[in-house]
């Protein structure tokens, strides 16, 4: 544990009988809901405005607060974080009102990546961790991510128990009658920090290389650059501002054009592109090519596997990651398993067959040798190292790796929740999903999903070639609009 993570003396105090009735007219103060529920697979996320506001952040707050201190083995913080969103603030002072008002001291660090609130979480007394983000959603967004005291996503029965006491359903254990304190504690964004290059300074460090990150003008913007050129990397920095008009706007992980001409301006060994809350990353070779997930887990895997340090050469990933990377992996004798879409899924795989690495095509990756949770900052960190380490280059090694199946993904907004839940009864999309399985066979693979983020249907599909994939994708899309849209 790092020693500056200890817990504030006189946190909290003893309630009056004022505070004594605090909880109870908490939770006698209920807001109307959406049917559906809160929790996706990314935690709580939507429009501000429409779905999050600060009445149902200073619910949230109170209701995770309660949770948190009922299954809590001791009496520690909570730790909160935001990005730059123009609305994390008022979410953030919400929050902690209500985590105050459940006895909860908060350790509010301000602007930091996710997984810094994860990590030390994890490694202080803290019962739990909240984050303020909307991750790669567009700055109107927003969302609110609950951690367990182990940094961990909450689970599924806690995030159960905070969602039925928003609903009026649960009631508040009797007894709880402290006011919490709130505490600024940005220091502690420099332990995450060290722990980030504390593995990596005794085997290699990074100079010599030069780097372009891409910083999303979000939560990585005053960390990255500072511990990338601690490693000795020179570095070049684009939307490198916090910045709540443009986060994720045309740039970052889902926007990667502006990096991939970049890197090729500087000639630089690498490029990084982070979302806006820094717990992704996609890269970009000296060439300007993306180097995705997929690859990024391949390269990992490998160098991992040569070290013999990967048990039974396991690598978790999602439905959405390339035949080509599975066939490659399994042909250097490794094995892959597939979850559904979402970190959280991937992690639970991964401690249920005892994997210390997997990941999403969409730069999601976890390596539990180093971390406990999707951290985009520490995995370019290590992609960096091993570029360095190996002394090739990362257009070698993608080229010497594997060639990936032509896959097309589109997204269809359906916003009627109802219609959307129900794509697995519609008749004429089923009879289209059978037909371009049977006619693309062993060669190609259809996955149709809803969105756990957002109003859409994803339809993905993945051949042997793009003619094909692009005739299926159209085909199914088109099926999708007329029934379902």
């Amino acid at each position: 544990m790092v020693s500056s993570i200890t817990r504030t003396q006189g946190g909290l105090h003893e309630g009056s009988a004022i505070e004594a009735n605090i909880e109870s007219n908490f939770a006698l103060n209920l807001i109307a809901l959406p049917k559906n529920p809160l929790f996706g697979t990314d935690g709580i996320r939507g429009r501000v405005g429409e779905l999050l506001s600060a009445p149902l952040a200073l619910q949230i707050g109170f209701w995770a607060g309660i949770v948190l201190r009922t299954h809590a083995a001791n009496s520690g913080p909570v730790i909160l974080g935001q990005d730059s969103r123009n609305s994390s603030d008022m979410l953030a002072m919400a929050l902690s009102a209500g985590l105050t008002a459940a006895g909860i001291e908060v350790w509010y660090l301000g602007l930091c990546p996710t997984p810094c609130v994860a990590y030390l979480t994890s490694v202080s007394d803290a019962i739990g961790g909240v984050m303020i983000s909307a991750s790669h959603n567009p700055p109107e967004d927003n969302g609110i991510k609950i951690f367990g005291a182990d940094g961990a996503k909450l689970p599924l029965a806690l995030q159960a128990e905070i969602e039925a006491g928003l609903r009026g359903n649960k009631s508040v254990v009797a007894g709880m009658s402290n006011c919490g304190r709130h505490y600024l504690r940005k220091e502690l964004i420099k332990d995450y920090g060290d722990a980030l290059k504390q593995p990596l300074h005794s085997a290699v460090n990074l100079q010599g290389m030069k780097i372009v990150l891409d910083l999303a003008w979000g939560a990585a913007v005053g960390l990255a650059p500072a511990v990338f050129q601690e490693m000795g990397a020179e570095v070049i920095c684009l939307h490198n501002e916090a910045d709540g008009d443009r986060i994720n706007v045309n740039c970052g992980s889902t926007h990667l054009d502006i990096l991939q001409a970049a890197v090729k301006e500087h000639n630089a060994d690498v490029g990084f592109a982070f979302d806006g809350d820094a717990d992704r990353v996609l890269a970009v070779d000296s060439k300007g090519r993306q180097v995705n997930g997929d690859y990024i887990l391949y390269l990992w895997g490998r160098h991992l596997k040569q070290k013999q340090q990967l048990p039974d050469n396991l690598i978790v990933s999602t439905v959405m990651a390339n035949l080509g990377f599975e066939r490659a992996w399994q042909q250097l004798g490794g094995k892959l398993i597939r979850t559904a879409v979402g970190d959280q899924y991937v992690q639970a795989e991964m401690l249920r067959h005892g994997g210390m690495l997997g990941g999403e095509q969409s730069g999601h990756i976890l390596c539990r040798h180093y971390g406990i949770t999707g951290d985009g900052l520490l995995t370019a960190l290590h992609i960096a190292a091993l570029i360095k380490e190996v002394g090739v280059g990362l257009h070698d090694m993608v080229d010497q790796s594997f060639q990936t199946y032509p896959q097309l993904l589109k997204n269809v907004r359906v916003v009627d929740r109802d219609r959307r839940m129900a794509w697995k009864d519609c008749e004429p999309l089923q009879k289209a999903i059978a037909l371009a399985e049977t006619a693309m066979g062993d060669s190609g693979r259809i996955l149709v999903r809803v969105s756990g983020t957002e109003p859409v249907i994803r339809v993905m599909v993945e051949a042997a070639n793009a003619e094909l994939a692009h005739h299926w994708t159209n085909e199914l899309v088109s099926q999708v609009q007329q029934h379902l849209g």
